[in-house]
């Protein structure tokens, strides 16, 4: 069977915050015609569609009033020349799954973005990033289906105009397309980034990707509630960028600011140590709290709402504002009884 669909189904199993709604129906769907027919399908009605991947990127603060899609559509296929690896991957494969599947067959390049939740499809939304690395660098061509046309249409890395945490996916093409594959372009010629963050702690000489994999995944282990045991979306808040004299004016009264350098022009402060200098580490709001080994990470103790999530997260951002005249922004999606909203 390649669809199963369900009415009136709970999403609690569905997203890793664990939040336990609604939606009018479910489809899973693994038969990547079956995904572009149903979906086609369901656009053209009247009620709401969402499109899911893995859950790890979105807050539920309602009952879904419309239908909800997930993509579970497999296959990846490696080709290769003289300089570069070529894979094609579809959208509902698992994201840490491909990272492995790379790695095992000694192909470098993505292993600083080990233990990313999520699926294929999803990562080049958000253009997610991990230690120094994005999708967009490695992305060669991102394949989507408009839902207006029916058409199904490519985008070199270059058009999907990725940026920190954003693209064209969640800016002109926003709920116009629905990705059902990618292309990722990986050098034979392995260069490993060790610049970002505790990685510059591993030294260059003999160094591998099995090597900086293994330790990616020690480290977010280390720092990352499993959602399994702790519902989370993981890094709940976008590290904010900022001019670099607002990161010297803030140097001037916080000498240990945490901060990277993104251009000439700008600084990337680090919104965990901004959580943390605030002193928001285990704050609460009913269920939901700030995680007390990572400062980014709000968390589900287990009977924790949408709502209780995204006040939480609101009280977050006020008092950033008010100690440092920084606005943070949430990574996560929140989903309303339509779709998405910008408040919970």
């Amino acid at each position: 069977m390649t669809q199963i669909m369900k009415s009136s189904a709970s999403l609690k199993a569905y997203n890793t915050f664990g939040i336990d709604h609604a939606c009018m129906s479910l489809h899973e769907i693994s038969d990547k015609a079956e995904l572009i027919s149903t979906c086609l399908e369901l656009y053209r009605q009247d009620l709401p569609v969402l499109i899911l991947g893995g859950g790890s990127n979105i807050v539920l603060v309602d009952d879904y009033q419309g239908h909800v899609v997930r993509i579970l559509t497999k296959g990846i296929k490696i080709e290769e020349d003289e300089t570069y690896f070529y894979l094609r991957v579809e959208a509902g494969e698992n994201w840490h799954d491909l990272v492995s599947l790379c790695v095992d067959n000694d192909i470098g390049g993505i292993e600083n973005l080990a233990l990313i939740p999520g699926t294929v499809g999803a990562a080049p939304i958000q253009n997610i990033g991990a230690y120094g690395i994005e999708f967009g660098d490695i992305c060669d061509w991102v394949e989507y289906l408009d839902l207006s046309s029916g058409e199904l249409k490519c985008l070199s890395g270059f058009e999907c105009h990725f940026t920190y945490r954003e693209s064209i996916f969640k800016g002109k093409l926003k709920g116009q397309v629905m990705i059902t594959a990618v292309g990722i372009k990986l050098a034979k010629e392995w260069q490993p980034i060790l610049a970002y963050g505790p990685l510059s702690s591993l030294a260059k000489g003999g160094i591998e990707p099995r090597h900086v994999f293994d330790y990616v995944c020690q480290l977010r282990r280390e720092k990352l509630p499993d959602p399994l045991v702790l519902g989370n979306a993981g890094s709940f808040f976008k590290n904010p960028v900022v001019p670099v004299a607002t990161f010297e004016r803030l140097r001037d009264h916080y000498p240990d600011i945490v901060a990277f350098q993104m251009g000439s022009q700008e600084m990337k402060l680090a919104a965990a140590w901004l959580i943390d200098k605030a002193g928001l580490k285990g704050m609460s709001c009913a269920d939901a709290s700030v995680h007390e080994q990572q400062a980014l990470v709000l968390v589900n103790n287990g009977a924790a709402t949408g709502r209780d999530v995204c006040q939480l997260a609101d009280l977050i951002i006020d008092r950033i504002v008010q100690l440092f005249g920084i606005q943070l922004e949430p990574e996560p999606r929140i989903i309303g009884a339509t779709g998405e909203i910008n408040k919970g």
